[in-house]
């Protein structure tokens, strides 16, 4: 049985790692906060009593089934507002005085003190990847994350996903030459 400290640096260690998973599967950090921590307070809830090398699996499959349970929730919602869009007049005008660059969000400086140069390069790779990360499927994305990310193994991560081995090695090698094969077009030397 994990004590209460042990709880609370399981989850301090694994607090952003799940919010990065969450955000590249939702797109939206607000949504991502809320799923990561949805998520640990489900774990806290119902698996006090577990030991703590039950919990890294246990908060991967909690995760994955609450991303999960917010796509079915948008997609329940989508059908309702499709329907509902149906008795609002179409009305082009509205959209005249929509400025992209008004939207945009400014990005923060993090680092003064680092190479400008490298800092970029760096910022403009980590986007890249994110990009490619976000174009795959959603079980490639998983294993993916799971996998490289969270450093799983693949019993692990075909535990958390509920599927074979096979799959996972599947959605691993799928993901891995999709990936290569974007970042190569973006002129990313691997």
């Amino acid at each position: 049985m994990a004590t209460q400290q042990e709880f609370s640096d399981f989850l301090s260690k694994v607090e952003l790692r799940a919010y990065k998973q969450a955000l590249f599967a939702v797109q939206d950090e607000h949504t991502a906060l809320d799923i990561v921590q949805d998520s640990m307070m489900k774990l806290t809830e119902k698996y006090a009593d577990k030991s703590p090398e039950e919990l890294p699996p246990l908060f991967q499959r909690i995760l994955q089934n609450t991303i999960r349970d917010f796509f079915r929730r948008q997609k329940s919602r989508s059908i309702w507002i499709t329907l509902f869009s149906a008795f609002s007049p179409n009305d082009e005008k509205e959209n005249d005085d929509y400025d992209l660059l008004e939207v945009l969000p400014i990005s923060k400086d993090c680092g003064l003190d680092n190479d400008p140069h490298r800092e970029l390069e760096q910022s403009q790779l980590i986007n890249l990847i994110e990009k490619a990360l976000e174009t795959l499927p959603a079980r490639q994305r998983e294993a993916f994350l799971l996998r490289y990310w969270e450093e799983m193994d693949v019993s692990e991560t075909a535990k958390v996903m509920g599927c074979s081995e096979g799959s996972v090695k599947t959605h691993c090698s799928r993901a891995t030459h999709t990936l290569a094969t974007l970042l190569k077009e973006k002129g990313v030397k691997l």
